[in-house]
């Protein structure tokens, strides 16, 4: 997020959780009907450097075009015939693709890696899932776009290869999890960096239903009730899918945050601290299942960048071994 962006969730007050007025998840940009019928394709490009590209990708399972963020290894032009590991970064609530190379020196840092980067949209508010809508079958749906259509067309354009790993912060970190637990296999690592990872834990279901309404939008149309539709819930919740995680390799962070030196940012410390006894209810489900993860609780932090800065520093020896990077 950025600062005036960072703790929307839970600044939102129980009278904005009944106030969203839209009843279709995140709008964008209508995808042209040939994509639709064809699946998902480019339909602009523009090269901000020699390795940073951003598309436009229409999207038949959200059903519009989106933004995505594309960085290639310096070594990609001189080697036309190789194919690439690819690295997901999940954008946090209320903020955009752009985040990462915004916020992080993600681009210079990863230059000599063999890999490439894709920084995907996941909406406006963040979350990268299924939206339940009430059930409507056209539903937009960020996993589906991620997650297959995406890697789709970077094996047809970029020559990607079939290794993945995925990270993100805030309601990417979920999304980080939640792919890797819902698509067993198909990520060899993940990494979250303050996630919410344990969706129905209490107070989890107001955070996210303020970061929805937040964007004009009824809570109800991420997953339904958290009561009514607990089955949805759970099968969106990683901490209800971990044992699927089985065979992934790991990496969980959060800070405490009520206790952070950061008085600068007084409310992104409080929400680190709100979500600081989910994350370790989560890492408690893994260890009664027997599955192995790099752990990381640290006293103090904030709900903001320059911690996750550090951590996906500190995470990328895990996150390269799952790329085959030596």
């Amino acid at each position: 997020m950025t600062r005036k962006r960072r703790c929307a969730a839970l600044a939102v007050t129980t009278a904005l959780l009944g106030a969203g007025v839209g009843l279709d998840a995140p709008p964008a940009t209508a995808a042209p009907a040939a994509a639709v019928a064809a699946g998902a394709t480019i339909v602009a490009e523009k090269w901000l450097d020699t390795r940073t590209v951003d598309l436009t990708v229409a999207s038949p399972a959200v059903g519009a075009s989106l933004p995505v963020r594309v960085v290639l290894p310096t070594a990609y032009a001189a080697q036309p015939d190789r194919t690439w590991p690819v690295l997901y970064l999940l954008q946090g609530a209320h903020d955009d693709y752009t985040s990462w190379t915004r916020e992080t020196d993600v681009v210079d840092f990863l230059a000599g890696q063999n890999v490439i980067t894709v920084m995907p949209s996941s909406g406006p508010t963040g979350i990268p899932t299924d939206w339940w809508n009430y059930g409507s079958a056209g539903a937009p749906d960020y996993e589906t776009f991620q997650v297959d259509e995406l890697m789709g067309v970077l094996q047809q354009k970029f020559r990607a290869g079939t290794k993945r790993v995925v990270a993100g912060v805030s309601t990417g970190g979920y999304g980080a999890l939640a792919f890797a637990a819902r698509h067993p296999g198909t990520f060899a690592a993940a990494a979250s960096y303050s996630g919410i990872l344990d969706t129905t834990a209490f107070g989890m279901p107001t955070v996210l239903n303020a970061i929805v309404a937040r964007e004009q939008l009824l809570p109800l149309t991420l997953w339904g009730s958290p009561l009514l539709n607990r089955d949805n819930w759970d099968r969106h919740n990683p901490s209800a899918q971990a044992a699927n995680l089985k065979g992934t390799s790991l990496y969980i962070s959060q800070g405490s945050g009520l206790a952070s030196g950061d008085f600068d940012n007084l409310e992104g410390a409080a929400l680190e601290g709100a979500l600081w006894s989910q994350a370790h209810r989560f890492t408690e489900r893994l260890e009664a299942l027997g599955v192995p993860a790099q752990v990381h609780f640290y006293n103090g932090g904030a709900h903001a960048w320059p911690y996750w800065r550090q951590e996906f520093k500190a995470s990328w020896p895990m996150l390269a071994a799952g790329l085959g990077l030596s």
